[in-house]
């Protein structure tokens, strides 16, 4: 009896313990359905997996095709002067360029400013991850200005966006040695100007910014967007090897007025005339600047050697007074490797001084060009 007694004691006392640990199992089973079906932000196991791989994978795809609809976040400015090391070269960040001097003496130049940052603030979307580098070359007093101006004109901006100011005189200073010998050919005037050689930063930015900066768009002030800056940038993914610049061509008969002796000694030459067959010159209102490829170019730095430009403008007769747009133009008529022509799309040109004031058979030809652009593209875009 003392047995059995003993038995049935150690029995219960095991089926309680067994109780125990039921209940226990049972109630770790229901704190772990209620954190994934009932915790924060109502999602399950299966719902945070899935946002947490699309996640990954949207990291590894191609940037290029990425849906710009979604994950735009609002921009907060970051002013600042200069560039440090702060200005990585990194896929994330997008450098756009304006010169930005006398603006505070112009009001047709603050109207101007004021069409261009609403425009790329209305139309502009870039990923989350991504900023819009915003560089203006400028002198003290409109610093000020715009400092005080670009929070109100990019306020309505849905992606984020960066303010760099670089003072004018010390980038001349550092221009001057190098474009000084070009500038009698390419600039406004007899002699060579210290302040003009500022309108050549785009011929020598590689040698004069920061070599973390590999990319910039350089932009006229005076432009007015209507698509997404952004997909401009996507255009550097389509230059040729060689390619250092992307630009549009000319859309005005500027270069067939300007290389007349040459096609007088040259009758067969296709400079100055219109496309697709002809050489009609570059528009420097937009451009893309590789400046890394720019910097490994042995060819275009040996371009910017005073005896080639030299003998260039020699065999042309070439005398312009558009600064940068003048040189790209000239080289280009002989080495179009260097050069990715952008759609004209790009950078519609709406001067009508030619077709009002020019040479009736330069009239004619601007026709010409007119109505082959819109056969090409089949739009109205650029005309």
């Amino acid at each position: 009896m003392g047995v059995l007694r003993v038995l049935s004691v150690t029995m219960g006392r095991i089926s309680i313990f067994r109780s125990y640990q039921i209940v226990l199992l049972f109630a770790a089973a229901l704190a772990v359905v209620a954190f994934y079906y009932f915790g924060s932000e109502k999602q399950n196991f299966s719902s945070t997996t899935k946002r947490i791989k699309e996640t990954q994978a949207s990291h590894n795809t191609n940037r290029d095709d990425a849906d710009l609809s979604v994950d735009i976040r609002a921009g907060r400015p970051e002013i600042r002067t200069g560039a440090g090391d702060e200005l990585e070269g990194k896929p994330s960040r997008f450098h756009a360029l304006m010169m930005f001097t006398k603006v505070d003496k112009s009001v047709n130049l603050q109207q101007k400013f004021q069409v261009a940052m609403r425009s790329v603030a209305k139309h502009g979307r870039f990923l989350e991850d991504e900023v819009l580098v915003l560089h203006y070359v400028s002198d003290a007093g409109s610093q000020e200005l715009g400092e005080k101006m670009l929070p109100e004109l990019l306020l309505d901006a849905t992606f984020r966006y960066e303010v760099v100011f670089h003072d004018v005189g010390a980038l001349t200073e550092k221009l001057f040695p190098i474009v000084e010998a070009m500038q009698k050919h390419f600039s406004a005037g007899s002699g060579t100007y210290y302040s003009d050689a500022i309108f050549f930063l785009s011929v020598a930015m590689h040698r004069i910014m920061p070599t973390e900066l590999k990319r910039i768009v350089q932009l006229d002030l005076d432009l007015k967007f209507r698509s997404n800056i952004r997909d401009l940038f996507q255009e550097f993914n389509h230059f040729p090897a060689e390619a250092v610049i992307g630009i549009a061509r000319e859309m005005q008969p500027v270069y067939r007025h300007t290389f007349w002796q040459y096609r007088k000694e040259n009758p067969k030459s296709h400079v100055g005339d219109p496309p697709p067959d002809g050489l009609p010159g570059f528009n420097s209102g937009v451009m893309l600047l590789n400046l890394d490829t720019m910097r490994r170019s042995t060819l275009y730095n040996q371009l910017l050697e005073p005896e080639r430009v030299a003998r260039l403008a020699e065999k042309y007769h070439f005398r312009g007074h558009l600064g940068d747009q003048d040189f790209f133009t000239m080289i280009g008529m002989e080495h179009r490797e260097l050069f990715y022509p952008l759609s004209c799309g790009w950078n519609r040109q709406l001067c009508t001084w030619w077709r009002e004031h020019g040479l009736p058979v330069v009239s004619k030809m601007s026709v010409i060009w007119a109505l082959h652009t819109l056969r090409k593209l089949q739009s109205s875009v650029c005309w």
